[in-house]
């Protein structure tokens, strides 16, 4: 049984399916919720499906706090799913090719450091792109420059606004994410 945590900074509409998702696995259990800011919508949706939840701040990030507490949980897998602060090359190389992420776009694509979320979707929507989507990637020390594992595309209609498009990347996102992350274990 592979223990996985999550990482995440927001509301954790992804970390929910991928919770759901696992809830009755013999593969995978959802042993760990993480977040860096104390008020994370993601840490109420956790404590619905009884799992654990720890919170840290940037600088215990950076200090290697986090990857204490990882170790101590015996976690073997760690998802990002909407978790905003670069991951220091330390808790990488402790976790080689076992962290995972969700970027909401077709990678390289709207790729890097700022680009999350509505940032996304609204430049996807200025650049009048035809199609957008999901892609699913290891993490390594550069934003959204791991190896890509996964990624699946939805068509952008000319009067979609970037709330639309993000109503498309996210059904793509809690679609595929869950089934993405089991096939890796």
């Amino acid at each position: 049984m592979k223990r996985l945590a999550i990482l995440a900074s927001g509301s954790g509409s992804n970390a929910e399916k991928i919770m759901e998702y696992f809830q009755n696995s013999a593969k995978a259990q959802i042993a760990l919720v993480a977040s860096n800011k104390a008020d994370a919508f993601v840490l109420e949706r956790a404590k619905k499906f009884e799992v654990p939840t720890f919170t840290f701040s940037k600088k215990e990030l950076e200090e290697g706090f986090l990857l204490e507490k990882l170790q101590a949980e015996k976690i073997d897998w760690v998802i990002l799913a909407g978790f905003l602060l670069k991951i220091p090359a330390e808790l990488i190389r402790a976790f080689p090719d076992r962290m995972v992420n969700i970027h909401p776009a077709l990678l390289p694509k709207y790729g890097g450091k700022g680009m999350y979320g509505a940032h996304v979707h609204e430049a996807v929507r200025a650049a009048g792109d035809k199609e957008t989507g999901i892609t699913i990637h290891l993490v390594n020390e550069n934003y959204d420059e791991g190896k890509i594992i996964f990624q699946a595309a939805t068509f952008v209609e000319t009067s979609d606004t970037p709330d639309d498009i993000a109503s498309k990347v996210h059904a793509l996102e809690h679609r595929y994410f869950p089934e993405v992350i089991e096939s890796l274990l």
